[in-house]
Parts: structure tokens; C-alpha cells; sequence
């Protein structure tokens, strides 16, 4: 009987479930705890003479293993690995010297930054060497990968479908997961393009039936339901258009709707957060048919509120700058569209995962590189798109702490923090190419009239780097708190709208003898 291996995924029918041995398998998580849980439930699932060892990167092993070991191989030999390239080219040649590999089951677990030290011929290279040698000693290994850049190395796995048996994911949609299968092979074939929702509890990994409804019929398609800003003081174009007075008088006309097109306008910022729970409620109780658009009529949207409004429900955001007839012609593009994502019961969870940083203004000069740090490390957030770093330089004759009283840091995650040379602002979710324009907002001077200077990083490693910098050659001697108590309020307001304390006017009294000698 040929020798194979179970990931232990409940339900999960044998096709996925199954490595054969000799095979070389990944699979990446998006996020820690779902690999290492994922690997527990891989070793925990192997039955008690089963030959496994595990082998892991910036976790000790025990760690691992300890929190759910109950069942599983009688002995499993642990391993730690070395965070760099260099311990991975010799990996095999390590387990000859300190393990018996015949017939065993590995598992490799690391973190996705070790393979990005990897250019992409030597990524090929080491699977194909690893994949020779799993030959030679009839074993399989199983890498499973975490991070915010799991999923680069894709294009490259997928091509090496000759030497990988298998390759697939686990992603993470905020309620619930789904196991993304681009190919696995075993003694019972080949299987690819397999989308499994699985969810996790306390007897571990589940595949759980499709339970996705089939569309309503529906004979509204050629409806168009906006608010009446969108034709830009037009009058409907045609029977099948209707105008409505706000968004709220729209929204509430939208629950008789099945799949018409619903347009929203959005003029400012402070609308957002309603417009989103409006968009997510009719997502949810209208079904993936109804087609919901939202126009931008002045530029107040950054990246991460595109990004909310979509993962909400959106089929689709006009830009501020597309005239009417390109707003049109957008409309006629998404006929006959299904909207094609996962939406989440709970709207929080999508605002957390958006808005990872609940804070907005001034705050000091160590939490402000400690809190920027954090957040470039979040996994669950886009690479190089979590916001722009500017360090501003004050002209000639204006203080660092003058300048902050200028800044009106309005958006939650948009931060300050000064030291004796310049004001460092952080902009959350902002493209580089909306930066003059976010600044316009922030500061209500023309900002080259203001500052003399300005550097500014976008890209998430020199982000970090110049953070780790300005820790280096944080301010000393320099009494941050004393010099700024006039200037700066409390955490909601965070700059002072007053630099001095205002004078109130007293009452005073004339007795009327005075009032008569000074009338004469």
C-alpha cells in the first residue's frame, strides 16, 4: 500500500485531503495563528506510528505542538531553523546528519519573509533539489507560510506544478475562511480550482457544505435608483431613472429593489461611515444581483475608504473627476453583474480590519514610532499601501511646536509628532500622488509657504526604516511636555484650537456721583 499523509481537515473530501509520498506540498496562511493552528491539527491528525518531524522557523517547536497535542505520532522530533537563506539551502542536508527522513512526514512552518530573500530562479532551484531528495527517501514535506506576503511566491508555485504536488491557501475574509486549492495530486488524481469555506473550532479545521443561494428572479434590471446630485441638476434620462432628494430617502426606497442600479453620492468624508453601513445592510438583504455605485462629487475618498465601500458591497466607485457622460458609460459596464466577494455579517469587523488605528493627531514622539511600526508589521493589511511618511521643516523663524497648531489632522489614522527640527505627519491609507492634495486639507496655509522642506516615504520597509531611525536619534534634553502643554488638547482634538487663554470681559460698577462730576 503506498505511504500518504491527512491534513486532518473534517468533511474535507480525500482529493484535497491527502498527500502521497514521496510529495512536495505549500500551503500559505494569511495570517499566524490560522497556520499554526492548521499545523497542529496536520500533526495531531497523523496516527501514533506515523514517522513526522516538524520544523520551524521564529517559534520554538514545543510551543507549537503543546497546545493541542492529545493524539498523534507516539515520538515527533522537533526542530528550530534559522530565519535565512542560507539555512534553507542546507535544510536536507541538516535532517541526513541529525534524522532518519525515510518515510517520514515533514513540516516545515515559516514565516513568508524568509522566501522573500529568495529570487525567484533560486526559489525553483531549492524545490527542485528538495523534491530529488524527498524522492531518494520516500518522505513528504509540507511547508506551510504566514504573512502579509504569503501569497507573492504564487505566480512562481504555480508553474513548478511538475515538482509540487500541491499548492493552496488559506485566506482569512474577516468572518470566515476559504481554502483556495490551485492544484493537489495524489494516488486518487489531480484536482485544481477549488474554493472550500472552512471554519475552525474547538475539534479544529471544518469543511463546510456551499450554502450560497441561487438568484431570485427578478424583473427590475433596467431601474436606475440615484440621488439626484449624480446627473449634475439633470432631469431623469429616461423613464427607467428615478431621483431621490438624499441618500437616506435612496436607501430606504432600495428595499423593494432586487437588481437594479442603486448610485449614492458622496460629497464629504464625514458621510462615509453611513454610506458604508448602508451599502453593507443592502448587500446583505438584497443578494448579490442589486448593482450599488457610489459617486464621488468632490475628492474625499483615500485608498482604504475604496477599499471599505468595496469590501461593504460596492459594485462600484466614480471618481470625482469623471464626468457625467464616463459616469454613464461605468453604469452600462456593470450590467448584468454578480457581485462576486464575501461580505461579512458584522460591518466592524471590516471597520477594524480598514482602520486598524483608532487615533488621530498629535501624540508623542516614542508611541508615535512605536504605534507606526506595529502597523506596517499588520499582516492583514495591503504591502506598500498602508500610508505615506512626510517629515516637514519649518521655515526660518517658525518653531517646530508654531507649525503643529496649524495641522488638522481630521481622518482617523492621520498622525503627528514633532522634535526640535521638524513635524513628522503620518497619512493613513493616502496614495502618493494624493499627497499635495491631503496636505491642502491637513494645513490651512499653503503648505510651501509653511515648511521649507520635505521628505517622504511610501514604501513599507523605508517607512520602517526611517521609524527605526528616528528611535535611534529620538530628542533628548528636550522637554516635549512642557513646550507644548499651551499648544496641544486632549487626544480627540489633539491641537489646540486657542494658543492662549482667552480674556473674559468683568462688570464694573460706577456709583452714579462719579457718572454726574464726569457728565459736567
Amino acid at each position: 500500500m503506498a505511504l500518504s499523509f491527512s491534513l486532518g481537515v473534517h468533511q474535507l473530501w480525500d482529493e484535497l485531503l491527502i498527500m502521497q509520498a514521496p510529495g512536495l506540498y505549500w500551503v500559505s496562511a494569511d495570517r499566524e495563528v490560522d497556520a499554526k493552528s492548521f499545523c497542529q491539527q496536520v500533526i495531531s491528525s497523523q496516527p501514533a506510528e506515523t514517522r513526522a518531524a516538524l520544523i520551524s522557523v521564529n517559534h520554538p517547536p514545543q510551543d507549537i505542538i503543546s497546545a493541542n497535542y492529545a493524539h498523534g505520532p507516539d515520538k515527533l522530533p522537533i526542530y528550530s531553523l534559522p530565519e535565512n537563506k542560507k539555512a534553507l539551502f542546507q535544510l536536507t542536508e541538516d535532517l541526513m546528519r541529525g534524522l532518519n527522513p525515510k518515510n517520514r512526514l515533514l513540516v516545515l512552518l515559516t514565516p513568508s519573509s524568509i522566501w522573500e530573500q529568495l529570487q525567484p530562479y533560486e526559489l525553483t532551484d531549492w524545490m527542485r533539489n528538495t523534491a530529488r531528495w524527498l524522492r531518494q527517501q520516500n518522505c513528504t514535506l509540507l511547508i506551510l507560510d504566514y504573512g502579509k506576503s504569503a501569497n507573492n511566491q504564487r505566480a512562481t508555485l504555480q508553474s513548478q506544478h511538475r515538482t509540487l504536488c500541491g499548492l493552496a491557501s488559506l485566506r482569512w475574509l474577516q468572518d470566515l475562511h476559504r481554502y483556495d486549492v490551485a492544484y493537489w495530486c495524489n494516488q486518487n488524481g489531480v484536482t485544481a480550482q477549488q474554493d472550500v469555506s472552512v471554519y475552525f473550532d474547538e475539534q479544529g479545521w471544518h469543511a463546510q457544505e456551499d450554502t450560497s443561494q441561487a438568484p431570485q428572479p427578478r424583473n427590475d434590471e433596467q431601474l436606475y435608483l440615484a440621488h439626484k446630485g449624480v446627473l449634475e441638476g439633470a432631469p431623469p434620462l429616461s423613464e427607467h431613472w428615478h431621483l431621490f432628494e438624499s441618500n437616506l430617502a435612496l436607501f430606504n426606497a432600495a428595499y423593494a429593489a432586487q437588481a437594479s442600479t442603486l448610485v449614492f453620492q458622496l460629497s464629504n468624508s464625514d458621510q462615509l461611515d453611513a454610506l458604508a453601513r448602508n451599502i453593507h445592510t443592502l448587500r446583505r438583504q438584497r443578494g448579490k444581483i442589486i448593482k450599488l455605485v457610489v459617486r464621488e462629487s468632490a475628492p474625499c475618498l483615500r485608498f482604504s475608504d475604496e477599499r471599505l465601500l468595496l469590501a461593504c458591497g460596492a459594485n462600484l466607485i466614480v471618481p470625482h473627476n469623471a464626468p457625467l457622460s464616463r459616469c454613464l458609460t461605468m453604469l452600462e459596464g456593470i450590467q448584468g453583474q454578480t457581485y462576486p466577494r464575501h461580505v461579512p455579517a458584522d460591518i466592524n469587523l471590516l471597520i477594524d480590519a480598514m482602520r486598524p488605528l483608532n487615533l488621530k493627531g498629535y501624540i508623542p514622539y516614542n508611541p508615535f514610532c512605536e504605534t507606526l511600526i506595529s502597523l506596517m508589521n499588520n499582516a492583514l493589511l495591503p504591502e506598500d499601501s498602508k500610508g505615506i511618511l512626510v517629515a516637514l521643516r519649518p521655515v526660518p523663524g517658525l518653531r517646530t511646536e508654531q507649525a503643529l497648531t496649524l495641522c488638522r489632522a481630521r481622518r482617523f489614522g492621520d498622525l503627528v509628532t514633532i522634535d526640535e527640527n521638524r513635524l513628522t505627519l503620518f497619512l493613513s491609507s493616502c496614495r502618493i500622488n494624493d499627497l499635495d492634495v491631503a496636505l491642502k486639507h491637513i494645513f490651512p496655509l499653503p503648505v510651501e509657504e509653511v515648511f521649507s522642506n520635505r521628505m517622504v516615504w511610501y514604501q513599507d520597509k523605508l517607512i520602517i526604516t526611517e521609524l527605526q531611525q528616528m528611535q535611534l536619534n529620538k530628542p533628548s534634553n528636550w522637554h516635549l511636555s512642557d513646550r507644548l502643554a499651551p499648544l496641544v488638547s486632549n487626544k480627540s482634538n489633539p491641537v489646540a484650537e486657542e494658543h492662549a487663554p482667552r480674556h473674559s470681559p468683568q462688570p464694573i460698577s460706577l456709583s452714579l456721583a462719579l457718572h454726574q462730576e464726569r457728565a459736567e
